[in-house]
């Protein structure tokens, strides 16, 4: 969902959803999306046709219950810890593009550590609770809570007593005003990840630098996002620019697959993005778009000749700590 620039800050104590929210009840919000079981019977219809068709590929039905069962616990043991007087809501991670979030909200993210990523794009500082519902399969980077602290937590959170980290993220905007904003990253190439090009500049501390590329597209990430894509991408790079911290202003961006030849350059590939920095990319090839944290349907493309700015966002992931 491409939207107009604005700005927020951060949650902080004494700062809270319930703060200057007049008498209207605050309004849990949780977040999932299907589980594995979901989308097979969505597929094969009955459990048997799904447990044949696991079993097909060395796989049991037994652990996929088992996890969505897990799932679903979390869900209604978070239900529980709402009070009785307050709003709530629910969305599954597909529906994000089009649900409308509220500034006294209370975004709780049950699932993965990548289902607090793909919300937090949507969200102006709303402070954002990531509830493991299988500890110990997941990394519990951004999910660090269980459901069952969630009772005390909600209240702490709506007065502003709870513990919050603002994360870093990263904004795309295009020159007709169109932007989109990712906590992890922001991928910028040929939708089909085919050779794109590009005239790329990057302007760091009042000086410009510029290269035409042809590539299999850019990649920019925040801290949050180093142990991800852009570390699979640094590993490969003698010399890479060391990631960011979570919380620094700071992004890391990395060209991939840039080619040689008598037009386009490859010395202009990596390199690291201050506050104030940023990152010039226009189009010289049809197709190409600009997506962030994987969401590939929700998506900026750029027309010929159309200049993408990518830099550090002005709003931040709220991240309520344990």
């Amino acid at each position: 969902m491409a939207r107009m620039s604005g700005r927020a800050t951060a949650g902080r104590a004494g700062d809270g959803p319930g703060a200057g929210a007049g008498t209207l009840a605050p309004r849990v919000v949780v977040v999932s999306r299907r589980s594995e079981l979901d989308e097979l019977l969505a597929r094969h219809g009955t459990r048997a046709a799904a447990a044949w068709y696991l079993r097909e590929r060395g796989r049991d039905l037994a652990e996929v219950v088992d996890r969505h069962e897990a799932l679903q616990s979390a869900l209604t043991t978070v239900g529980a810890a709402v009070p009785a007087d307050w709003r709530r809501g629910a969305v599954d991670r597909a529906d994000l593009p089009r649900f409308l979030f509220g500034p006294e909200d209370v975004v709780v993210a049950v699932g993965p550590d990548g289902l607090v990523a793909n919300v937090a794009k949507y969200l102006s500082g709303q402070p954002v609770i990531g509830v493991d519902p299988e500890p110990g399969r997941n990394a519990g980077v951004l999910v660090r809570h269980r459901a069952g602290s969630l009772a005390a937590l909600l209240p702490a959170v709506v007065a502003g007593a709870a513990r919050t980290v603002a994360r870093t993220m990263v904004r795309a905007s295009l020159d007709d005003g169109q932007e989109l904003v990712g906590l992890n990253e922001v991928y910028v190439g040929h939708a089909s990840h085919q050779s794109a090009r590009y005239l790329l500049s990057v302007c760091e501390s009042g000086r410009t630098r510029r290269e035409r590329h042809s590539s299999s597209g850019v990649v920019v990430g925040s801290g949050t996002g180093a142990t991800g894509w852009c570390a699979s991408i640094a590993r490969d790079r003698p010399g890479a620019p060391p990631p960011p911290a979570p919380e620094e202003a700071a992004l890391g961006w990395f060209v991939r697959e840039a080619w040689p030849s008598p037009v386009t350059g490859v010395d202009l590939t990596a390199g690291r993005l201050a506050a104030g920095d940023r990152l010039d990319l226009v189009a010289e090839s049809d197709g190409l778009v600009a997506f962030a944290d994987g969401l590939e349907t929700d998506r900026l493309t750029l027309d010929w000749g159309q200049r993408l700015t990518v830099s550090i966002a002005p709003t931040h992931l709220t991240l309520v700590s344990p």
